[in-house]
């Protein structure tokens, strides 16, 4: 069964910046395409960044130009650099395949506060 496991989360002020991490315990993935969920309370998760397995990424219009998501599929790793964090990117962020094809993990906390 993959395991996901994130990291990286923290309280920030405005305008700062956290570089998360997950770990995929799959041989497969360097062949799919992963993303990056958050969840607000009373909210529901949503993606927030894809990346495929060749490495195009796509990005909801609210991260667009401060999230940059990349791989490295040689420590089987999915990253979210997140630059210029506002109060509504609060949330427990958690990386899954695209589409949410595994197991969820625990998520990593991000509170932005003014």
């Amino acid at each position: 069964q993959v395991q996901l496991v994130e990291s990286g989360g923290g309280s920030v002020q405005v305008g700062g910046s956290l570089r998360l991490s997950c770990a995929a315990s799959t041989s497969m993935f360097s062949k799919i395409g992963m993303s990056w969920y958050r969840q607000a309370p009373g909210t529901q998760r949503g993606s927030v960044a894809t990346i495929s397995n060749s490495g195009s990424t796509t990005y909801v219009a609210s991260v667009e130009g401060r999230f940059t998501i990349s791989r490295d599929n040689n420590k089987n790793t999915v990253y979210l650099q997140m630059n210029s964090l506002k109060p509504e990117d609060t949330a427990v962020y958690y990386c899954n395949g695209a589409g949410g094809r595994f197991p969820w993990g625990q998520g990593t906390q991000v509170t932005v506060s003014s």
